[in-house]
């Protein structure tokens, strides 16, 4: 009986439980339902978890010999979670104990607020129960993060220590702005280059994740909620020489800033290939001497290509009528009147040959020329036009393209076609030309420039497009009409209107373009579009460049022309790239130069470089002292004495190269000032003086 009793009475107990169970869902449901509904209600509008895109890491751009240019590196915020330790013994030790010093290193870190201030915003956080706050928006690179996670609480990671850095791939250019408008970059509002051409191979393929919002409205990666892993994007490799890149940029910053221009440009090319070398668009920023990669000049900058454009109009006389560069041409006072239009040459030339009035760039000279060949037979010109390719847009790989202009005269239009063949009428760009004069240093054969040579995934070439490059192999125009320009070009050089950057080492060939800006439909006096088109060495060509310098402003009128602003800036360039390529050096005569000749007369060197020396002209006899050595060649037999160099005393540099001379000089505190070219002959302290009040000392070099 009291078993019946006691079994009833844990059934009524257990029934009571269940109802009250029951009765408090019932109660929760009404509660979460009426009276707190409008806040759970505004709270699911928010999202604190969901799907977004993981970035795949972009693609590298290369130089030609392999150096970086572009790449992606990883950048990281600095999380933490408030709550680390919050309700354990252990790990509460540990923040209890180092949460101070970590508060210290936080504010001598950024430096943007007292530690106490970090401290609070750490305790405020844990506190309310905020399981993670950002600490600072600032980026850190992966050397930071390396020392930050040795710090106190950071060292025990991310579960024990709540240290969370959050990653993103930022781009970087490790030359700096060197090419930046040729390289590119991608924003938001603006792409241009290289990485907006080739954007879809080097942006790979993104993945998917879950991401968990955080205070702030960041979104952090849920561990192990990657859906789709990112690939990577594939690399780029360019043409770029980027020695040649630099000699390129700074030759003509340093002009336009000389001539306070408005905007200039260079590409260097090389002849067989088509290969860019180098490309540097620099732009005058507002009402100041600072220009930058604003705009790309070389492949958009569409404008009246001037003087350069009587190239292809000779080469046009040359093919349909057989000029030649003997035949005479008669310019008269140096004006040309046509319908309602004068042409007028800057000097005047008379009677001058068809070579002549190239190097002189005569205007009135070719328009009498193109008038004798083409008079009554336009369309002729105009079709050689097209078969050299002139009219028609270049396809090259960075977009968009530049379509150019040469319109075919309307009918009884008189005027038209001697302007445009002196470069005005017509929109080209000066890639677009550049491309005709490669081709003349070619043998004739145009080739396609090219700024990207293939893309890569690590070793393995996924799109070669020197395969899909554009190679003419029949020739713009026959031998005879090759020799025959190429010897005009080499002129312009030679007697010309480049004749100021005529050199003794090497030949250049080439064509200076001057003419005026079209503004508001009026061709301006004093305001001028100046190029100069050209390539070297002229009897072997290997390189072609353009310069182009628009509206300099120069004390003197010739300044303001292409001889005096463009021509020089392909002159330094050239002069460079020179002096770097020894495999375009002339040889020397055996003779006059053979191994032993190299120290006929007394000199002064490292006793490291003159090793280096014997062994690459294989000689046998080398010092045997460390230091400087005093090198003698008297009858082809080399000897060799200690070259003293006290230090208490001033050393003796006679027979030294400069380098060397100032390297001694400048370690013993001197202040070098020197004249002339060579070795040094004399210096102006004697050798072995024992002290010197003035540490100033100037060398004669000869």
């Amino acid at each position: 009986m009291n078993i019946k009793k006691d079994i009833i009475l844990r059934v009524r107990i257990m029934f009571l439980f269940i109802l009250l169970f029951a009765g408090g869902i019932v109660w929760r449901i009404f509660k979460l339902q009426t009276i707190e509904g409008k806040e759970w209600r505004e709270k699911a509008k928010r999202v604190y978890v969901k799907k977004r895109t993981v970035e795949a890491v972009r693609g590298n751009i290369y130089a030609a010999d392999g150096s970086l240019l572009a790449t992606s590196l990883p950048k990281y915020k600095l999380g933490f979670d408030p709550m680390v330790g919050l309700g354990n013994t252990k790990n509460g030790d540990i923040y209890e104990k180092g949460i101070d010093s970590l508060c210290h290193l936080l504010a001598n870190f950024y430096g943007d607020k007292d530690w106490r201030d970090y401290l609070a915003m750490i305790e405020l956080a844990r506190h309310d129960k905020v399981s993670y706050i950002r600490l600072n928006e600032r980026k850190l690179d992966f050397q930071q993060v390396k020392a930050m996670k040795t710090w106190p609480i950071f060292r025990y990671g991310k579960f024990k220590g709540g240290v969370v850095f959050e990653k993103s791939n930022e781009r970087y250019n490790p030359f700096g702005k060197m090419g930046f408008r040729t390289i590119g970059y991608k924003k938001e509002t603006e792409k241009v280059g290289i990485e907006n051409s080739f954007d879809a191979q080097l942006a790979g393929t993104n993945g998917k994740g879950i991401f968990e919002k955080i205070v702030g409205g960041s979104w952090r990666p849920i561990e192990g909620g990657e859906e789709s892993i990112p690939v990577a994007g594939v690399d780029i490799h360019t043409t770029i020489d980027v020695n040649i890149q630099d000699v390129a940029e700074t030759s003509l910053m340093k002009h336009l800033r000389q001539l306070s221009a408005d905007k200039g440009c260079v590409v260097v090319m090389e002849v067989a290939t088509g290969e860019i070398k180098a490309m540097t668009n620099l732009t005058r920023l507002k009402d100041t001497l600072a220009f930058a990669e604003t705009y790309n000049h070389a492949v958009l900058g569409l404008s009246d290509p001037g003087s350069v454009f009587k190239l292809p109009s000779m080469v046009a006389m040359m093919e349909m009528g057989g000029l030649t560069n003997e035949e005479w041409v008669h310019t008269g006072d140096g004006t040309l009147t046509i319908g309602n239009k004068t042409l007028k040459d800057t000097k005047v030339h008379g009677t001058i040959s068809a070579q002549e009035v190239f190097e002189t760039s005569s205007n009135v000279g070719t328009a009498r020329l193109m008038l004798k060949y083409f008079k009554g037979r336009e369309s002729e010109y105009y079709k050689k036009l097209h078969e050299f390719h002139l009219d028609e847009p270049l396809r090259f790989q960075l977009r968009p393209d530049a379509k150019p202009v040469i319109n075919t005269p309307r009918l009884g239009d008189i005027t038209a076609m001697p302007w445009n063949s002196i470069g005005y009428g017509t929109l080209l760009t000066p890639l677009q030309m550049l491309a005709f004069y490669n081709a003349i240093a070619n043998d004739g054969k145009w080739v396609q420039p090219i700024i990207v040579k293939h893309t890569k995934i690590a070793d393995r070439i996924e799109d070669d497009y020197q395969i899909s490059q554009v190679k003419y192999e029949d020739p713009l125009c026959s031998k005879e009409t090759l020799a025959k320009v190429r010897k005009m070009l080499e002129g312009v050089v030679e007697r010309g209107t480049a004749s100021n950057i005529k050199n003794e080492m090497y030949k250049i060939a080439g064509k200076t373009g001057t003419s005026r800006k079209l503004i508001n439909g009026k061709y301006r006096e004093g305001m001028y579009y100046t190029s100069f088109i050209g390539y070297f060495p002229a009897d072997a060509p290997k390189y072609s460049i353009v310069v182009m310098i628009d509206n300099p402003r120069g004390v003197k009128q010739e300044a303001l022309f292409a001889a005096e602003a463009s021509a020089p800036v392909f002159k330094e360039i050239a002069d460079k790239i020179y002096a770097c390529d020894i495999r375009m050096h002339k040889l020397l005569d055996a003779k006059s130069a053979g191994a032993r000749q190299f120290a006929t007369k007394k000199q002064v060197a490292h006793t490291g470089d003159i090793k280096k020396i014997c062994e690459e002209f294989e000689i046998e006899k080398i010092p045997t002292n460390e230091g400087w050595s005093v090198v003698r060649g008297d009858g082809g037999i080399l000897e060799y004495q200690t070259h003293q160099n006290p230090k208490s005393r001033v050393p003796d540099t006679r027979g030294m190269t400069l380098k060397n001379a100032m390297y001694v000089l400048e370690n013993k505190g001197f202040k070098v000032s020197f004249k002339g070219i060579g070795k040094v002959l004399s210096q102006s302290v004697p050798p072995g003086a024992v002290s010197v009040r003035n540490k100033n000392i100037s060398l004669l070099l000869q």
